[in-house]
């Protein structure tokens, strides 16, 4: 039988990832992926945001994503384009073979 760690590599596109249970195709740099934005989080983020009227404000946003898929884990502070709209990653996580990526933007 194979280790755990090797049972959690399988998984990830099977289970954690999948397609048909909670993975959605977004475009990331121009390149097609699967990927998990998470909800949740991105609503605790929002409700986190304070802005007044006519100022800028940063929408937040995060999503997992394979390893496999993405390629190397970003650094914070490099762009990315997801869907067609400009983020910053603020933070980047190697999850056992899933990146947790979180992203900002500046919004009026």
């Amino acid at each position: 039988m194979s280790d755990f760690k090797d049972m959690v590599q399988a998984d990830i596109k099977e289970i954690f990832l999948n397609f048909d249970e909670f993975g959605e195709i977004h475009t990331i740099n121009g390149e097609e992926v699967l990927i998990i934005v998470d909800e949740n989080e991105l609503t605790e983020r929002e409700k986190r945001t304070q802005a007044k009227d006519g100022e800028l404000h940063r929408k937040q946003l995060l999503f997992y994503v394979s390893a496999k898929d993405f390629g190397a884990l970003p650094s914070p502070g490099k762009l990315l384009v997801l869907d067609g709209k400009k983020y910053t990653i603020t933070d980047a996580e190697n999850e056992m073979g899933i990146y947790s990526i979180s992203l900002e933007a500046n919004r009026s």
